[in-house]
């Protein structure tokens, strides 16, 4: 056989190989998404503090950008709807912290909330812009955007003068805080209000 034959042979038979490599490779990086989108679609979305920062890690490792907000979200209205298509433009995983059923008879009296914590939860996690749902029982979040370390802060603009809870904490480390626009004449309160008046009309 001629050196010439014998060269040709050789880079066809190299060749072969890096095809064979990267075949495989591309066969492995599909797997892997596969395994990803079946793990993504079986997520579960109302999560404990420590089962949420779990799956949080694993978003980290994806260089997913994690938005945190929270609120007692008690009669979904346009307003909620409008809020959190803002925070989810905001980054890939948005993490809602709601205020549990004793937060908000602290924050909003005796007679709230109207919808109990768990069909307030079912409600914003039937929703595509909520990653992930998680209860707090103190009247603020501070304690749970600690824990959370969120890269984004949302809350909607009525905050600016009042003061965002956990602003300082957040932009210690460098994430940053983003304030929502409002929906005017839209808010839980009003239409519970609206509804008693109604009712009394009735």
């Amino acid at each position: 056989m001629s050196m010439a034959r014998l060269l040709m042979n050789n880079i066809s038979l190299v060749l072969a190989f890096f095809g064979f490599l990267l075949s495989f490779v591309a066969i492995v990086i599909a797997l892997w998404q596969v395994r990803d989108a079946r793990r993504i679609s079986k997520i579960v979305k109302v999560r404990s503090v420590d089962s949420l920062l779990e799956e949080l890690a694993w978003h980290r490792k994806r260089k997913e950008t994690i938005v945190f907000t929270n609120g007692c979200f008690d009669v979904i209205h346009r307003g909620h709807i409008e809020f959190l298509k803002f925070c989810k433009s905001q980054g890939n995983i948005v993490v809602l912290g709601l205020n549990s059923d004793s937060s908000v008879k602290i924050i909003k009296g005796p007679e709230r909330p109207i919808n109990n914590q768990d069909d307030r939860a079912a409600v914003l996690a039937a929703l595509e812009t909520v990653e992930y749902v998680t209860f707090f029982d103190e009247p603020t979040p501070l304690n749970l955007i600690k824990k959370v370390k969120p890269d984004v802060l949302v809350k909607g603009q009525d905050w600016q003068d009042k003061g965002v809870v956990g602003r300082e904490f957040v932009e210690s480390y460098g994430g940053k805080v983003a304030l929502a626009p409002l929906v005017e004449g839209k808010s839980s309160t009003a239409t519970i209000e609206k509804m008693k008046a109604l009712g009394t009309k009735a």
